[in-house]
């Protein structure tokens, strides 16, 4: 799989931009400001509909422009499909496949497989946990674009419940009595429907990610380790991670609402579900959070990537890997590992500020970006 023909018309700071690409390794070079990370990005958001940059549509639009179109040419197989990506800010986004009206943007999901990896994830051992759970989501709906219908579904249920438990509370303040639970135990039964969906799909990711992140930590670095991740689960009594058993974590889940009602409803907010987990990352003895050194973190966060570039290949098909000012954050062992790691990848596409900190493993063609213009060297 790759992107033979990149379009981008009002996309950050391109008016009207034709890219061709191949297979192989695509390096972009350009000081920074210059729109290197905006080619990558369009590719990113045509595989996932989101960017890794900003979390809303509106700062993809050029200035001044009522809208911005993604169009990229995806070759699978010898197939070749096209996807258009109308962005409009304030309305909802169109898209076309093979210049036919998809019923839904979601609907070309699946189409074109991406793994990237930028200075921003370096978020994923160091950040949040939601950081974490968003990296397992977005891996699922990759193989699995259904998947992007079940964490919709339970956000929207978690949204409603969470509006009850709220009303609940004040409702119960106010008024000095116990609050009339009969909704909310319809809402409890939705959300351990649907939330067991999505915590017996990361429960079995994880599995399958376990050992390929430990081998590409490995591979990456003599520096810490192993390399161990666990899911803890907040609907687990011991907070441990359960058997990826859709009919038992329903009832998993349904038990830990019932046990955490009292709190829920004095706080107004959800307390258990798959939005509360926690993807632990351990290196070594110790969690990587708040231990991990600077190259041991940015090793690990590679490694969850390269996982989940191994587990895409697994399913049938490279994904196009894309490595966005990666190696000017690492040493100089780090970068021959990771370039000697993809360089047989069906599609590399690696920017970089300065030229000498691409690797010579990753040979390929060179295309310098200055100003928007974007041109092979």
């Amino acid at each position: 799989m790759y992107v033979s023909d990149l379009r981008l018309v009002d996309f950050r700071s391109y008016g009207d931009a034709l890219l061709e690409l191949g297979p192989g390794v695509s390096v972009f070079v350009g000081a920074n400001g210059q729109g290197k990370t905006n080619l990558v990005e369009a590719v990113g958001y045509v595989a996932a509909l989101s960017s890794h940059r900003v979390s809303s549509d509106t700062p993809l639009i050029r200035q001044g422009a009522p809208r911005a179109v993604i169009r990229a040419k995806i070759v699978r197989d010898d197939r070749h499909m096209v996807v258009d990506l109308e962005l409009n800010p304030g309305r909802a986004n169109r898209a076309r496949i093979n210049q036919s009206a998809a019923g839904r943007p979601r609907d070309v999901l699946g189409i074109l497989r991406t793994v990237l990896f930028a200075p921003e994830d370096l978020a994923l051992v160091k950040g949040d946990p939601g950081e974490r759970r968003r990296f397992l989501d977005d891996l699922l709906v990759a193989r699995a674009p259904r998947m992007a219908g079940v964490r919709s579904d339970y956000d929207r249920v978690l949204k409603q419940r969470n509006a009850l438990l709220k009303s609940a509370s004040g409702r119960a303040f106010r008024q000095r009595s116990a609050p009339d639970l009969s909704t909310l135990e319809v809402w409890d039964a939705h959300l351990a429907e649907v939330g067991a969906e999505l915590l017996a799909a990361r429960l079995a990711l994880v599995a399958e990610l376990r050992p390929r992140i430990a081998r590409a930590y490995a591979g990456l670095t003599d520096s810490g380790g192993p390399a161990v991740p666990a899911y803890r689960c907040s609907a687990d009594p011991e907070g441990g991670e359960p058997p990826a058993d859709r009919p038992q974590l329903v009832e998993t889940l349904r038990a830990a609402m019932a046990e955490a009602r009292d709190r829920e409803l004095q706080r107004g907010v959800g307390l258990v579900g798959p939005h509360r987990d926690e993807l632990h990352l351990q290196l070594g003895d110790l969690p990587a959070k708040g231990y991990a050194s600077q190259g041991e973190s940015w090793s690990y966060a590679l490694a969850l990537k390269l996982a989940a570039f191994d587990l895409l290949r697994a399913d049938g098909d490279d994904p196009v890997l894309i490595l966005d000012d990666v190696f000017a954050e690492l040493d100089t062992e780090r970068r021959r590992r990771l370039a000697e790691r993809v360089r047989d990848s069906e599609q590399v596409l690696v920017t970089a500020a300065v030229p000498d900190d691409i690797p010579e493993e990753l040979d390929g063609v060179r295309f310098t970006v200055s100003a928007g213009v974007v041109e092979r060297a």
